[in-house]
């Protein structure tokens, strides 16, 4: 079978008979080299638009998955008040009067320190209700060591106490504390729910 011949176009017939290039052989190195450019820069914008839009979801996936750990910390954060909320408003409603109680007798003691010192001559008045009367006076009395009236008034809360030093008065309310804390308290997990 003979050789198949084809048709070459990339070269032409000069009129002296010898076969000449088609096009210049720099021409074609040029063509070569603007190709190559050609396709390098389209292939790199190709690779920065990948690269930007990588950067792109991977933030926007960043931002959702916060947002996400934002209301699961929340929720979390929720669940939790609400469940130690029986417990804190039963501690303010039925411990805090009792410390109060408890502290009445010193507190009463601390503010009437000052008010000793100052006015060691004058008789020493305590208002107060009837049912604190005991440890307040015991306390008082042995501390300080000054005589001291004590006038009873029921209509007092428990947790509060006159001091009268002459013309001096103070005023020693526990009650009012334990009141607005227990009121601070309620209004937390209030705001809370």
């Amino acid at each position: 079978m003979p050789a198949l011949r084809l048709e070459a176009f990339d070269t032409v017939a000069a009129a002296d008979g010898s076969i000449q290039p088609l096009v210049e052989a720099t021409a074609v190195e040029e063509a070569k080299v603007a190709s190559f450019e050609q396709g390098y820069s389209a292939g790199w914008d190709d690779a920065v638009a990948a690269q930007n839009g990588d950067q792109t979801r991977i933030r926007a996936d960043l931002a959702r998955n916060l947002q996400s750990l934002a209301f699961t910390f929340q929720d979390a954060r929720s669940h939790v008040l609400q469940a130690i909320r029986p417990l804190i408003l039963e501690m303010v409603n039925r411990l805090l009067p009792e410390v109060a109680r408890e502290a009445l007798a010193p507190t009463v003691l601390e503010a009437l320190t000052p008010m000793a010192d100052k006015l060691a001559d004058a008789p020493l008045t305590l208002v107060l209700n009837p049912a604190v009367r005991g440890q307040v006076e015991d306390l008082v009395a042995q501390a300080t060591g000054l005589p001291m009236v004590i006038e009873e008034e029921p209509s007092l809360p428990e947790g509060q106490v006159y001091i009268r030093f002459g013309s001096i008065e103070t005023k020693v309310d526990l009650s009012q504390v334990t009141a607005d804390i227990a009121i601070a308290v309620r209004a937390f997990f209030n705001l809370k729910s």
